[in-house]
């Protein structure tokens, strides 16, 4: 990226950034890569969170989009890279669509450069902890039918959201704005109780000044009463996996895996 971007503040780390760099992507700054070299070089193995679960979100979107939802709401959609929401969706659903959410300019400069010829998708620079600003907005309203289903997407996401910012309630609000039919995939740090866990937490305070790795129960307590689908909440390298492509993992144990895969869970949940 080149480092004279203007209206960004270099001097601060990004999350959309981070990731952007830990997935082998090339949008990000120095103070990034810090961040993402601590992960890398003292933490060697924690990668493997942030790509299991983009392919965790990947196989959970292909899968929506095969049982006819075509509407999608990505919450902290990120910086663009392989198989965004919307292409996975597409090619199920070519006429899926879908709204992308950051707060970060660069993921709003790069998402419309990307995007500017997709009639049916969105990219939104908005705060995800102000939920009636995204759903009040006029792409949103405009690309997304409330009358009928929609997968809602907290991919890695509400795990940056402190306690007192009650990720509970911003869950609990989509699920009132979405019909019933509609769908919420969550992928969260889980936390091991472990020295990886604590000392990944650590970065993610020192480096964002917030963030929490929560346990199963708090993990499970963000779903409310939605009907969590199978196989439930589990390591997100469990979670329906490809056979083809990920034979290793396919009907693998938990004990299986590495302690940094164990680190990430996801689910799926239907509003009924």
């Amino acid at each position: 990226m080149t480092e004279g971007n203007s209206g960004v503040d270099q001097s601060k780390p990004s999350i959309a950034r981070v990731y952007d760099y830990l997935l082998g992507g090339k949008d990000h700054y120095v103070v990034d890569r810090a961040v993402g070299d601590t992960f890398k070089h003292d933490m060697p193995g924690s990668v493997a969170i942030a790509h299991a679960n983009r392919q965790n979100l990947v196989r959970a979107v292909r899968e929506l989009a095969l049982a006819g939802i075509d509407q999608f709401i990505d919450m902290g959609s990120g910086l663009p890279t392989a198989d965004n929401v919307h292409q996975v969706a597409q090619r199920q659903v070519p006429d899926a669509r879908v709204v992308y959410i950051d707060s970060d300019p660069i993921v709003l400069a790069h998402g419309r450069a990307l995007l500017e010829d997709h009639a049916h998708t969105r990219v939104l620079q908005a705060d995800v902890r102000d939920p009636q600003a995204i759903r009040e907005h006029p792409d949103t309203v405009e690309l997304i039918d409330f009358d009928r289903p929609v997968a809602v997407v907290l991919s890695a996401i509400l795990h940056h959201l402190n306690d007192d910012e009650d990720p509970r309630a911003l869950v609990r609000y989509w699920q009132e704005q979405v019909p019933s039919g509609s769908y919420f995939f969550i992928s969260h740090f889980r936390s091991g109780d472990n020295p990886q866990t604590a000392e990944a937490e650590a970065v993610l305070q020192s480096a964002f000044g917030r963030g929490r790795w929560r346990s199963d129960a708090e993990i499970r307590a963000l779903f409310g009463d939605l009907e969590i689908l199978e196989p439930g909440i589990v390591p997100s390298s469990l979670w329906r996996p490809d056979v083809a492509s990920d034979p290793l993992h396919a009907g693998a144990a938990e004990a299986e895996l590495t302690v940094w895969e164990q680190l990430i869970v996801g689910g799926l949940a239907r509003k009924a």
